[in-house]
């Protein structure tokens, strides 16, 4: 499925960088989006690609953690952070969608939805109201159309998730990695120096 060793080191210890860096980082672009109408219109589909990567970042590290789990004593340490590993991606993907739905709502709600008729206006350009000064098919037609409650109600309702599912995988990253530092690191150290 993916890498297990590089230049001679189990690709694990390599691979777990990408997945602590990239599935926070992952999670901060969900929840600023979700919260914070100008990061959102900056970020674009920035946060969507973040997400993505960290998705496939994880399935590749526990493939890789598998591997080296068969070619290391095996204990209730290692165990924990196997089970704690394998919990992750539904964490992520979730996180994924989130950052998708996002996006794509920002998208339609903001008048850059992809899928236009032959005019060039929005999808809804025969229901949509004249934005003050200008013709039919923007954003602020589409969001008179929507109605305030209604995209008011997606974004809050995106928020929470974003916000619940971004402190979920952030915690279970950190769930990992302390496991796996108590499983690498348990009596593998003295105290005191060595003289």
């Amino acid at each position: 499925m993916g890498p297990t060793e590089v230049s001679g080191l189990p690709a694990h210890v390599l691979l777990v960088h990408v997945v602590v860096i990239l599935v926070p980082l992952a999670a901060l672009l969900v929840v600023l989006a979700a919260v914070w109408p100008a990061a959102r219109r900056r970020l674009g589909l920035v946060t969507p690609l973040v997400a993505l990567v960290a998705l496939v970042s994880v399935p590749l590290t526990t493939h890789a953690g598998e591997w080296l789990e068969a070619r290391v004593s095996s204990d209730e340490l290692v165990r924990r952070h196997t089970e704690l590993g394998d919990e992750l991606l539904p964490w992520v993907i979730a996180l994924f969608v989130l950052a998708l739905v996002g996006w794509l709502w920002a998208a339609y709600s903001g008048g850059t939805w992809p899928l236009r008729g032959r005019t060039g206006a929005g999808v809804h350009a025969t229901t949509e109201a004249p934005a003050s000064g200008g013709a039919g098919g923007s954003g602020a037609g589409r969001a008179a159309v929507l109605g305030g409650t209604t995209g008011l109600a997606v974004m809050v309702v995106l928020a929470v998730l974003s916000i619940v599912v971004s402190v979920g995988s952030v915690v279970q990253v950190y769930r990992i990695g302390d496991s796996g530092a108590k499983a690498v690191w348990d009596g593998g150290f003295s105290e005191s120096p060595h003289s």
